[in-house]
């Protein structure tokens, strides 16, 4: 089965922490036809039938819990993790997608910790440091996810996922021109990316600027967005 894209239902937030995720795992489909199904069912029988020989291998059991996740068999993924870390507590991989599953559990404490040991681990690491930012958005800490976002856009200015962040964050709390900026500052970095584009013009229309968020629209309709799917957002334009 060829990599397929992260779920369209996400939420912009899940898509800025699917976008970090390290390549093995963005193999997450748009969504999961049964042939998809049908086959990542197969490689995840294969896999559990190569590690009851080999119990132990830690690349098996890394490997059983990626096909799981893309499964969102979130149950699963985790005893694989929480098997590797109780014999390997300083595995950098088994913490980093321990803590994705927490999150996608809801379990926030517990995936802060595990980013917290992550750090400890690999200081400064840029992965783990986004990731727990956030976190925080999403479990209600504001003002530190906020805090978090500005350091990170101080230290690595080049990357569009930052600003995206901070956009969002802003988006949440009302500081709509902010987030206008930021997410134009993404699109100075990221120019394709249809997500901060749609994200844009949407800011716009809240903004009552019509013309400039018909632009978005158009730019994303040239780029291959079906006009139809934006059909309520260009009546909110007021165009016909």
């Amino acid at each position: 089965m060829k990599p397929l894209s992260r779920p369209a239902s996400y939420t912009l937030w899940e898509s800025l922490l699917w976008d970090i995720l390290p390549l093995f795992l963005l193999w997450m489909p748009l969504s999961l036809s049964a042939q998809d199904r049908k086959e990542l069912r197969e490689q995840l029988s294969a896999v559990s039938s190569e590690l009851s020989a080999y119990p132990d291998s830690v690349d098996l059991r890394l490997r059983k819990a990626a096909l799981n996740i893309e499964l969102e068999q979130w149950n699963y993924a985790k005893e694989e993790y929480d098997y590797i870390l109780q014999r390997h507590p300083d595995n950098i991989s088994a913490l980093f997608y321990r803590a994705y599953v927490n999150t996608k559990q809801g379990r926030y404490n517990f995936a802060r910790l595990d980013y917290h040991n992550l750090l400890r681990l690999v200081p400064g690491n840029y992965e783990a440091r986004l990731a727990l930012t956030l976190l925080n958005q999403k479990d209600k800490h504001y003002t530190e996810a906020y805090d978090q976002i500005n350091h990170l856009i101080q230290q690595f200015p080049e990357r569009a996922e930052i600003y995206a962040a901070r956009a969002d964050m802003e988006t949440e709390r009302g500081m709509l021109d902010l987030a206008e900026s930021d997410y134009g500052e993404a699109l100075v970095r990221d120019p394709q990316n249809k997500d901060y584009m749609l994200a844009r013009a949407k800011i716009k229309l809240k903004l009552g600027k019509l013309t400039d968020a018909k632009s978005d629209l158009d730019a994303l309709v040239k780029s291959g967005t079906p006009r139809g799917s934006l059909q309520e957002l260009y009546k909110r334009c007021r165009i016909r």
